[in-house]
């Protein structure tokens, strides 16, 4: 008879539909494991809630991203039934609070509790992911994590939405940016940038909405060539990516937004779109070091270099389409399901939960 399959139980009240989890469920699958969710009614309670439902035992506790406040009953559940605890918390409740919220004062009593409280409880795993390196040197070097404790696994994207869908370029040529209009992404350095631009016509095209959505209007306010549009169903989001010619990322100046690489990144470069981002320490150093990446890097907070990017794509809209394939190879070798998949068994093989690769 065929090996019963480990099993992965996943802890907490997550959103099992949100696409870095739904990633690294089919991970889970590639690698044979099946996943079982968890989902207490109140995180504090829920260890006294899965005794009190027998839950069965499996070979790992992982606790999906943005879940802090599930750790902690995790954790007694995991040493209770002596497996291991694993850990995605993708972003750090200190971080975001403190340095991108400056919702406390960095030495203030409540940022050095929530530091403390995040401290404790990632420390407390057996295992911890981080979307790119510098996250991980981030939960290292702030929030103690040993470094035998993290493991890099990309977010990427979801291939089967996201793919290439070649096309002639539009005319005008359409730039597109789509985010949630935070600080971190800065989508009113486009709107300086598209205000500076000198080059063949563009059409700059915003989609979603958030913060700083209305003052990015009133920036814009004057520009024709601007277009805004409200946010798409994710079903509908790759159609708009690939329709596009030119992919913008995040040009906020932050830490925060050094060590993150976003969701618009992995798809845009999933889809074989050229892109135009920041340079920051998220990315592999092998590839923000490739001329040939399909990625045009330019300094954060930089309208000037971001309009002069642009201008030197659009002048060029032969080249448009050796870009993004350029681009597609990029997210294969470093961002695609089976680099998420080898980097996950690596994990699980740190943890001694399946043999080690060669």
């Amino acid at each position: 008879m065929p090996a019963h399959p480990k099993r992965v139980l996943w802890w907490g009240r997550f959103d099992p539909e949100y696409s870095r989890n739904r990633i690294l469920r089919d991970a889970f699958t590639a690698l044979g494991w099946e996943s079982r969710a968890f989902r207490p009614l109140a995180s504090a309670l829920g260890a006294l809630e899965a005794r009190l439902r027998w839950l069965p035992t499996p070979e790992l506790v992982f606790v999906p991203c943005f879940r802090q406040r599930d750790i902690a009953a995790a954790r007694r559940f995991s040493r209770a039934r002596g497996v291991p605890l694993l850990v995605d918390p993708l972003i750090s409740a200190y971080d975001k609070q403190v340095s991108e919220r400056a919702k406390f004062p960095e030495q203030s009593p409540p940022a050095r509790r929530l530091l403390r409280w995040e401290q404790g409880l990632l420390q407390s795993a057996d295992a911890v992911l981080a979307d790119t390196p510098a996250h991980a040197r981030f939960f290292g070097e702030t929030l103690g994590v040993p470094a035998t404790k993290l493991h890099v696994v990309p977010v990427g994207a979801e291939e089967s939405l996201f793919r290439p869908a070649p096309h002639p370029p539009n005319e005008p040529i359409e730039v597109l940016f789509f985010g949630s209009f935070l600080a971190l992404q800065a989508p009113e350095v486009i709107i300086a940038a598209a205000r500076r631009y000198r080059g063949p016509p563009v059409r700059w095209r915003l989609i979603g909405r958030g913060p700083l959505l209305a003052g990015c209007r009133a920036l814009a306010a004057g520009l024709a060539d601007v277009e805004f549009q409200d946010w798409l169903p994710y079903a509908q989001l790759p159609g708009a990516i690939q329709r596009a010619d030119i992919l913008l990322g995040v040009f906020g100046a932050s830490a925060k937004a050094g060590r993150v690489i976003p969701n618009k990144v992995f798809q845009a470069l999933a889809c074989g779109q050229p892109l135009i981002t920041r340079a920051a320490p998220a990315y592999p150093t092998e590839l923000a070091a490739d001329p040939a990446s399909g990625i045009a890097w330019v300094p954060p907070n930089d309208p000037a270099a971001l309009a002069d990017a642009v201008q030197a794509l659009a002048e060029r809209p032969d080249r448009l389409s050796d870009l993004g394939a350029r681009a597609r190879k990029s997210y294969e070798r470093y961002f695609s399901a089976g680099r998420i998949v080898a980097d996950l068994g690596a994990a699980l093989a740190a943890l001694r939960l399946i043999p080690a690769r060669e």
